[in-house]
């Protein structure tokens, strides 16, 4: 790993379901084709790391979201999904709307 932080801002995203939070980090967060959209397989590709070459290649992941959508209140979905964050290497910060 480098000493390095990847960071990956959907603050632009309006993200409703998971779905969309999986196709948001697509990109940004290069998981393969085969990547398992769900949030087993997000907690392994950022907790065990193996999965993503380059989220692997970074020491420290930081995903900004919005608070909306998503994030927007206190929905189950968000906050399991936030709960997968919850360490030093990786980290889900929240920010409201201006």
């Amino acid at each position: 790993m480098t000493d390095s932080e990847l960071i990956v801002d959907l603050r632009a995203w309006l993200l409703e379901t998971l779905n969309d939070s999986w196709d948001a980090v697509s990109e940004p967060g290069g998981p393969p084709v085969w990547f398992g959209r769900n949030l087993d397989a997000w907690s392994d590709t950022i907790e065990i790391r193996g999965v993503s070459e380059v989220i692997d290649g970074r020491d420290i992941l930081i995903v900004y979201g919005g608070q909306r959508g998503l994030f927007g209140g206190h929905r189950q979905e968000a906050d399991v999904l936030a709960g997968v964050f919850g360490g030093e290497q990786n980290r889900l910060v929240v920010h409201g709307v201006a």
